[in-house]
């Protein structure tokens, strides 16, 4: 593994110069004539040691390699370096996540601990993460890392917890799972150089096992934990989800870009297929709701069934349901799509029939991607990523294909090994082995509102979330993803009330 080659733009900092020598004069030294040896004394002693603490932390930005993704990426890595030469000569290496290693897991941190260990495990001390739209105050993230003993083992972070148990978690800490503490990433988080070390020790006597990656979070924080033989996470209160322009981010190391991403106008209605999974023992219960809540918002929508129900319309594909998987189903759909829409219609989104989807914010969301680039995106869960396995779109939340994406898949030989095999990690085996990464976006939702974390939700505009089960969808869609005035206008978060559901 290599870092990225970094670049220092020379003549930039004059500014921050000139104000760090004016707060020096300000402090009222008594004799005037010592002022510009003390000036210089202070302020190379204070460069130096920022110079050193940037130094010691390594930046890693939690990117992907979509074009869209990455170049957030890298813009936030130029800002952070910006910000490094205005503090000094020094530049702290930035990493972004989808550069370091080719391996299909890198995006779950773990498996490159080693790599860091030996790469990092002497001449640093700080390893950050972020996400893409972290905003850092570098100054402020330094002055923050200082209260923290460096020779020692710290997992840093703004905490999240379960309000009751979840099945995203595993049911984990049922009996009180307020007690157990996980980072928000969007927040940033950091690891002590001691931790890493030993993370990578104990990865090279234990390797990680072959399992489910479902919410990287909370995995992290538990694989941490080593059920109390490890340090549980430090809340740190700079580190916030703020939006940078708000009041509460004066203190703040850290903040957060709370905006849906935007990138010109949205994509037409008319651009987005959407094809509802569905069955017969579920049209008289599920679909209804679809009707009552975001139907009206697709212009193109068709019901899947295997039962060809008129006063729907569903569509008999001719595949017999299935308890478990829905592989054979959702090949059927996407011959159709390439088969018999139109070739002009560059996107399309499979849902299941109890997601509840804002398809206004999705045509929002993929004004940001380029429909001739194989795009698949989601929420991404991942499965053996420890021993080279797979990652794939969770089902439930919808999956977006671009067009292009489902020819490539179509064209190659990759097919259900049953028609029962579950869909959507089948697709994700496809494509992993064509080579076509999987696009993460976290405002897709597997689960329903309740089973995240409150602060979580907070800073989002979710796109989707799924399941009936114990709620009323009806009220969970009107109050968390119906398009309103000011979103319509502006694209800002909802400044509705969103009650406990």
């Amino acid at each position: 593994m290599s870092a990225i080659g970094l670049l220092q733009a020379p003549g930039v900092g004059s500014c921050w110069r000139e104000s760090f020598a004016l707060s020096v004069v300000a402090e009222g030294a008594e004799d005037e004539t010592e002022l510009p040896v003390l000036q210089k004394s202070e302020k190379s002693k204070t460069i130096s040691k920022i110079g050193r603490e940037l130094k010691g932390i390594v930046f890693v930005i939690q990117s992907q390699s979509n074009s869209f993704h990455s170049k957030r990426a890298e813009d936030l890595k130029r800002d952070i370096l910006k910000q490094a030469v205005d503090l000094g000569k020094e530049l702290p290496t930035v990493l972004l996540i989808h550069q370091i290693d080719r391996h299909e897991g890198s995006w779950t941190i773990l498996p490159l601990m080693k790599d860091f260990s030996v790469t990092y495990g002497r001449n640093t001390s700080w390893i950050f993460f972020c996400e893409e739209d972290t905003r850092i105050q570098v100054l402020k993230l330094l002055e923050t890392l200082r209260r923290f003993d460096k020779s020692k083992e710290w997992f840093l972070g703004k905490a999240l917890y379960d309000e009751e148990s979840t099945i995203i978690h595993h049911y984990a800490f049922a009996e009180n799972p307020t007690v157990f503490k996980f980072p928000d990433f969007a927040a940033g988080w950091a690891l002590s150089i001691p931790l890493v070390n030993k993370l990578a020790k104990k990865l090279k006597s234990e390797p990680l096992k072959s399992d489910f990656t479902i919410d990287l979070k909370h995995e992290i924080a538990l694989y941490i934990w080593q059920k109390g033989e490890g340090p549980h996470l430090t809340p740190v209160p700079e580190f916030c989800t703020d939006d940078v322009n708000s009041y509460k981010a004066d203190h703040c190391a850290t903040t957060f870009s709370n905006f849906l991403p935007l990138c010109g106008e949205p994509v037409n209605k008319e651009d987005v297929f959407v094809a509802v999974k569905t069955c017969r023992k579920f049209h008289g219960d599920r679909i209804p709701v679809v009707k009552q809540t975001w139907e009206r918002e697709a212009a193109l929508i068709e019901y899947y069934s295997d039962y060809a129900d008129i006063s729907i319309p569903t569509i008999d594909l001719g595949i017999p349901n299935t308890d478990r998987g829905h592989c054979g189903k959702t090949f059927a759909i996407l011959e159709r799509f390439l088969n018999r829409t139109s070739p002009k219609t560059p996107w399309l989104v499979v849902v299941d029939d109890d997601t509840l989807i804002s398809i206004f914010r999705l045509r929002k969301l993929l004004s940001c991607y380029d429909p001739n680039e194989p795009v698949f995106l989601g929420e991404r869960y991942g499965y053996g990523l420890g021993t080279g396995g797979y990652s794939y779109i969770t089902g439930g939340g919808g999956m977006v294909f671009s067009r292009t994406a489902v020819q490539k898949l179509l064209a190659s030989k990759c097919r259900c090994y049953s028609m029962d095999a579950p869909d959507d990690m089948v697709l994700g085996m496809c494509f992993s082995g064509l080579g076509i990464p999987i696009t993460h976006s976290p405002l897709f939702h597997q689960a329903r509102p309740m089973d995240y974390p409150k602060d979580y939700l907070s800073h989002q505009i979710p796109v989707s979330f799924h399941k009936h089960w114990n709620i009323d969808p009806v009220k969970v869609y009107f109050t968390w993803l119906a398009p309103n005035t000011e979103e319509s206008r502006n694209g800002k978060k909802a400044g509705y009330n969103r009650e406990d559901l």
